[in-house]
């Protein structure tokens, strides 16, 4: 019985009395499994099913179709009960568990464990509402496959990406004439063309602007690469439409490309756009953009600006998912960022440094870094520097970027974004780094990070770039991947910090609020321990993916995650968001501090069901989470 002692404190088996965790645990062995392996087979008899605990690996159920099919409606983790819902059927419900990696299990005496359900109600009714869950799983399942209408219809409008509005690209060879590219123009009726060797790649664009330029010099017969414009705006086709309808409505660019990690696979002109007609974010965009002063941008920023708060409040009307109107939000304030680094730049040359000495890369991090940014946000950023550990113009590099980035943060903080009081930023030596030193930092944190450390570590992660040389970020991204994959040791640290907050709703769904207000942060208590768990799971398998969404499809894609789990993931992180933006619009309207704080106050019967499904969603997470934190530590 020792080996099993860690579980009487594991819930659900927390709610047995030491008889019955004595009667259900004492006649229980450990059972392994191989992959593909089954745990039970549809085939089985009765008497010959037992029922598992799942302690470590992934494993998932199939069912059998008359035409031959499998299919597969979720998937179990640890922490999950196998096998309870055949008995309790009679075998009516019949299907297959299969180990989809190395499984080991607690597998129990079935009369045993059926005798202690009979006798303790609690315990019986956490083990019956975990199968109803599932049995609304199916439902839902079936619900969402044989659904024929798209509710999503109504709102493609608020939330379009750039590859549901591109057109086909026409390509010119760099070496082919002036004169060819004019008839090129002419014959396809578009007012530019993207300048490529391999009908993929983007090396420029040319349009009527440069053609003209090259015929009045009497220099048609020249060269496409002569006369191109080689810094064209660009966006990725999974990127909002916002940003690059701002970005055309007020710069006298012909077309926009449209990327697939570095091939063109579209384009983008003003006739893509007849459709959309919303212009508030357009229209604030365009003013950060132009933006030459601080003075300029604040007014800017979401908590001081009221048309961007009511734009965000018709978003939330429209039913757009909170974690799209997240990374809205993420986007525009990635425009003040840019801007912000920009003109501290310029003062930087006005004030006698003159230009950075070397190639940098700004980051962003933690949940900016993520693109899931509500209006109650500090700074978490970076800077990686190029190498320059020989050069003779180390203590002036140093000192100007020093300079540079105090001028940045403090200019944030300017604009409402206030600075990290864990110091977390660019402005800090720790946060401002060249690559070499980056590189050391990162193994000595996974090396020898104690507990303290975790957390800015949590935050590191998520980095994304958002100015100056992005290539210093995505080595820096392929370096840390590679590491942190292989070190157990970082996963167990990271999984014991996430498990510091537990997620306030009890076994029976009852909501635990702190204080006399009673309150619920729901970043700390709710929404983060989605996203460190999706985090953890994503370092595990190598998926390089910073948004939780993102991650998600990452990891029903490499089948680590059942659709359906990804599904309910997905729709928590959207509840939960969705009240967080809420209580800070809220609170902006009352003149209150911002903060993640939900008041448990008078809620509608509809909020707290939805609040209270989203927390059982991530305490399941949290509780699959805690198992695999503590299998080591199993026979």
């Amino acid at each position: 019985m020792t080996e099993f002692e860690m579980f009487r404190k594991q819930y659900p088996f927390d709610l047995l009395s030491e008889e019955e965790f004595d009667e259900v645990f004492g006649k229980a062995m450990v059972r392994e499994f191989s992959k593909n392996e089954f745990i039970i087979h549809e085939d089985q008899e009765d008497d010959t099913i037992d029922i598992h605990f799942m302690v470590s690996g992934l494993a998932k159920n199939i069912m059998h179709r008359s035409n031959g099919r499998q299919l597969s409606v979720r998937f179990y983790y640890p922490g999950d009960l196998v096998g309870v819902m055949i008995l309790l059927t009679s075998g009516e419900m019949r299907f297959s568990v299969q180990a989809l990696e190395p499984i080991k299990t607690i597998c129990f005496e079935r009369e045993s464990f059926l005798k202690v359900m009979s006798n303790n109600n609690h315990f019986s009714k956490v083990v019956m509402d975990g199968i109803s869950h599932l049995m609304k799983s199916l439902y839902d399942e079936v619900k969402y496959k044989s659904s024929t209408t798209d509710e999503q219809d109504d709102r493609e409008l608020y939330k379009k990406r750039a590859d549901a509005y591109m057109e086909p690209p026409t390509f010119i060879h760099p070496e082919a004439s002036i004169e060819k590219a004019a008839r090129m123009l002419q014959q396809q009726k578009i007012e530019a063309l993207i300048v490529s060797d391999d009908q993929q790649s983007l090396l420029g664009m040319i349009g009527y602007g440069e053609i003209l330029k090259a015929y009045f010099e009497n220099d048609h017969k020249n060269p496409v690469k002569a006369y191109m414009s080689e810094e064209a705006y660009e966006i990725n086709e999974q990127e909002f439409i916002y940003d690059a309808l701002s970005y055309l409505k007020h710069h006298p660019t012909e077309i926009i490309p449209v990327l697939h990690k570095d091939k063109v696979v579209g384009i983008l002109r003003q006739s893509s756009f007849f459709t959309i007609k919303n212009s508030v974010y357009f229209d604030l965009t365009y003013k950060i953009s132009n933006a030459i002063s601080i003075e300029e941008i604040k007014p800017l920023s979401p908590i001081h600006n009221e048309r961007f708060q009511k734009f965000v409040a018709s978003l939330i009307k429209d039913h757009m998912f909170a974690y799209d109107i997240a990374e809205l939000m993420t986007n525009y304030n990635d425009r003040i960022h840019k801007q912000v680094v920009q003109i501290a730049e310029d003062e930087m040359i006005r004030e006698g440094y003159g230009a950075p000495p070397v190639n940098y890369c700004f980051l962003v991090m933690g949940s900016e870094g993520r693109k899931e940014q509500a209006f109650s946000t500090d700074q978490d950023n970076a800077i990686i520097l190029a190498d320059y550990e020989n050069s003779k113009h180390k203590a002036k590099i140093e000192k100007y970027f020093e300079i540079f980035t105090n001028k940045i943060n403090d200019m944030l903080n300017e604009c409402g974004f206030p600075y990290c009081t864990g110091g977390i930023m660019a402005k800090e030596p720790k946060w401002r780094q060249q690559m070499s030193d980056w590189h050391g930092s990162i193994d000595q944190w996974i090396n020898k990070m104690d507990a303290e450390e975790i957390r800015d570590f949590t935050i590191f992660m998520d980095f994304r770039p958002i100015t100056g040389d992005y290539s210093l970020a995505y080595d820096l991204k392929k370096y840390v991947t590679k590491r942190v994959q292989k070190s157990l040791n970082l996963h167990q640290l990271l999984m014991k910090d996430t498990l510091r907050f537990r997620v306030p709703v009890q076994p029976f769904g009852r909501i635990s609020g702190i204080g006399k207000k009673r309150t619920l942060n729901l970043k700390k208590s709710a929404i983060m321990q989605i996203v460190n768990a999706i985090r953890i799971y994503s370092m595990k398998y190598g998926i390089e993916e910073i948004n939780t969404v993102n991650r998600l499809e990452a990891l029903a894609e490499q089948e680590r995650f059942h659709p359906r789990d990804v599904e309910n993931a997905k729709t928590a992180l959207h509840r939960l968001m969705l009240f967080r933006l809420k209580a800070n619009l809220q609170q902006l309207d009352d003149e209150e501090p911002l903060s993640n704080d939900l008041k448990l106050g008078p809620m509608k019967k509809e909020e707290r069901r939805s609040l209270r499904e989203a927390l059982i969603i991530a305490k399941r997470l949290q509780q699959v989470l805690e198992l695999s934190y503590n299998r080591n530590r199993v026979v």
